[in-house]
């Protein structure tokens, strides 16, 4: 098939580092090696793509339509601008077709790719990850709130499959169809982040060298790395030698390096900067346990991809028991959960795995099962096909692994 797959959210460059850009080079991926053609469209690149991709689109098969950033005077000029810059994106669809079917991420102002779907009588899947209004109106603004959810209305309704990266997210969209009328209710299910199990590995032996505790992801609030070094410092009271790995960058880094001087924790802690996703398998073979340790009180309609990645190196996790994440990591068999927001409780976990090899052996080798028997991104993208009627192509892998 030749797919259409849109990304007009400004904030994802597609061939990033974010979390969010990861999924998209992910799903990508499986389609090229499934033997489809790609078009993708998206607002920004963020640079080049993994050398396989860059393979594909030279041989014809990715083509990449950037239509660049859009500016604003204020929240609501950027808005407004955003809106009308929609209709940019559903020409350059039209412009670039036929397509035999459309994949597009909801962003908080595209109905471009379900619109083409809708006008050229072709099957969609709309992937949706989050809530968008209720982010943006909680940490950036948002002006034209009735808009926004005019448009997630109607990129929904014009889906052949809503997959939602989580149960609340479903919900959300749920209710929002629920105002189109019986006319406009698509297939809405619920399909979790995924991981490439051939990219990331457990590693080959451990070597000598002190417990490491490790984290992966964007340093903001809402990830709980505050609570992760104040218990890194109460660890180092019972295993004084345990060190603590971040892997990313972000808004609070400035701040956890402070913070890690407080503590007397700062020549224990190393922290690496924004990370590209080709060499984060080997800064997972340098971790012992990795932690997702989300707040108490946060927004817990996220799939923590990061998990994902854990597991399938065969890390044991120590995650925070808020929601989903109870849902992915099986307490006591594929991870330990806490309570969120309790360094206490984080400490005595990661003390429990540092004293104890065979538990971190026996835990790391079940999350791997774990995610390799259903949760590899070709499972999570085969079902998302198959939502919308769609199969993925069993043909020979053509060579443009991440």
């Amino acid at each position: 098939m030749r797919i259409a797959y849109v990304c007009a959210d400004p904030g994802i460059p597609v061939f990033g580092t974010k979390g969010a850009s990861v999924h998209v080079q992910e799903v990508v991926r499986v389609l090229l090696e499934a033997g489809h053609e790609i078009d993708l469209f998206c607002r920004r690149t963020g640079g080049e793509p993994w050398p396989a991709a860059a393979a594909a689109r030279a041989a014809g098969r990715l083509t990449v339509h950037e239509l660049g950033r859009i500016r604003g005077e204020d929240v609501a000029d950027r808005e407004r601008r955003a809106m009308a810059a929609d209709g940019d994106m559903l020409r350059a669809v039209t412009a670039a077709g036929p397509f035999d079917a459309v994949y597009e991420r909801y962003s908080l102002w595209s109905t471009a790719g379900t619109a083409y779907a809708r006008e050229h009588g072709v099957p969609a899947v709309l992937e949706v990850n989050a809530p968008l209004p209720a982010e943006q109106a909680r940490h950036r603004g948002l002006v034209h709130t009735v808009e926004a959810r005019a448009v997630v209305r109607q990129a929904a309704a014009d889906a052949s499959a809503v997959v939602c990266v989580s149960e609340p997210v479903a919900a959300w969209v749920r209710d929002h169809l629920a105002r189109t009328g019986p006319a406009g209710r698509p297939a809405v299910v619920v399909e979790a982040n995924g991981v490439d199990v051939d990219r990331i590995r457990p590693a080959a032996g451990r070597p000598d060298r002190p417990f490491t505790v490790g984290f992966v992801g964007t340093l903001k609030p809402w990830h709980g790395t505050e609570t992760l070094l104040e218990a890194h410092a109460l660890l180092r009271r019972s295993v004084p030698a345990a060190r603590l790995l971040l892997v990313g960058d972000g808004p609070q880094a400035d701040a956890l390096r402070e913070q890690a001087r407080a503590l007397g924790t700062a020549g224990a802690v190393e922290t690496t900067g924004a990370v590209a996703p080709v060499d984060v398998p080997a800064l997972l073979h340098r971790m012992d346990v990795a932690t997702a340790p989300y707040p108490a009180a946060g927004e817990g309609y996220f799939s923590p991809l990061k998990v994902y990645e854990y597991m399938a190196a065969g890390l044991p996790v120590v995650a925070s028991a808020v929601g989903q994440l109870p849902g992915v990591v099986e307490h006591a068999r594929t991870g330990l959960l806490v309570p969120g927001s309790d360094p206490a409780a984080l400490a005595e976990a990661l003390h429990g795995l540092a004293t104890d090899a065979g538990l971190r052996e026996r835990v790391g080798a079940a999350a791997r099962a774990h995610v390799t028997s259903g949760h590899t991104w070709t499972h999570v993208v085969e079902r998302s096909l198959a939502a919308a009627g769609l199969p993925l192509a069993a043909r020979e892998p053509a060579g443009v692994g991440g």
